[in-house]
């Protein structure tokens, strides 16, 4: 793994929490709930394919991989009758910033700082075959610090999340799959299935698939080729998420680093470990006092409702 290979996959670790409020902080959810869109799942969808317009299921169950598509239909296009995208979009981003203006509360200027920063790499990124992340990308970037700390966070995470569904689709794996062979490793199903709207059938037909293939034995735990291709996989979208941090002045990388560091260790509060993101931990802070707002904060969701954001490693969706 090459310096910005290694940048990107650091570096994700830190503003992947920071996105992720969209998606388990409450005043995302209330957000949505307040334009008359009832129900997680709906906000979720409504949320994050209003970039690509009023899309419809196949469009939407294509971007975000590893949703069974009849769960996508079960939303979309449904929800554009109650909630278009533009206004969509509106909700959204006042659900993501009111929740970073919560848990962020006394750190303003690191806040301006990181966001700052982040946003000078959003705004340059490369979108070249990333539906999703040039989608967001279009969006007017806010000028609101808060706002605009999770704008620039979620333009880089599609970037990657785009790269990463590439990298499953070149080791031959479906939405199912991949999540069926995660849960093989290190990703529990319980994380995965229930969040993702697929049938035990769908499951264990895809468990099949990668028995046939050698990648999954019999009692469903990853073989070593298994565990090979999810090795490759996570190569992949490492090198693909490099192209924003290749070239960079010497120790810009590390700067970023330390002004997104305490900021994602905060958001990480929002989160357990594991959840159905499939994003590690952060690492703790420097002073060893560990992920502030750990699982079992208040600001840890409950698990019957904790939407699955796509991100990576696997389960992006």
């Amino acid at each position: 793994m090459d310096d910005a290979s290694r940048a990107a996959r650091a570096l994700w670790t830190l503003y992947e929490p920071v996105h992720a409020v969209t998606y388990f902080a409450p005043e995302a959810r209330a957000a949505f709930e307040t334009t008359g869109l009832r129900g997680v799942w709906r906000g979720y969808f409504a949320g994050r394919a209003a970039p690509l317009g009023a899309a419809g299921p196949g469009a939407v169950a294509s971007a975000f991989f590893s949703f069974a598509p009849a769960m996508v239909r079960r939303a979309v296009p449904g929800v554009w009758d109650v909630l278009p995208p533009d206004r969509a979009l509106e909700a959204r981003c006042l659900g993501a910033s009111a929740a970073l203006r919560r848990m962020l509360a006394g750190r303003e200027a690191a806040v301006e700082r990181a966001a700052a920063l982040l946003s000078r790499y959003a705004r340059d990124v490369d979108v070249a075959g990333r539906p999703l992340a040039a989608a967001n990308l279009a969006v007017a970037a806010p000028e609101e610090p808060y706002a605009l700390l999770w704008h620039a966070a979620t333009v880089l995470r599609e970037h990657r999340g785009d790269g990463h569904l590439a990298a499953l689709v070149a080791a031959g794996l479906d939405g199912c799959e991949i999540l069926v062979l995660r849960a093989g490793h290190d990703l529990p199903r319980t994380e995965s299935q229930p969040y993702r709207g697929w049938t035990d059938a769908e499951w264990e037909a895809a468990a099949g698939r990668l028995c046939g293939r050698g990648l999954l034995d019999p009692a469903g735990t990853a073989t070593p080729a298994g565990l090979e291709t999810l090795a490759a996989v996570e190569r992949a979208t490492d090198l693909a998420a490099a192209r924003p941090w290749r070239g960079l002045p010497p120790g810009a990388a590390d700067r970023l680093a330390e002004a997104l560091g305490p900021l994602g260790r905060v958001c990480a509060g929002a989160l357990r470990f594991p959840n159905p993101i499939g994003v590690p931990a952060p690492d703790p802070a420097p002073d060893g006092s560990g992920v502030p707002g750990a699982p079992g904060a208040p600001d840890a969701p409950g698990a019957p409702e904790t939407p699955a954001a796509p991100g990576a490693p696997a389960p992006t969706g």
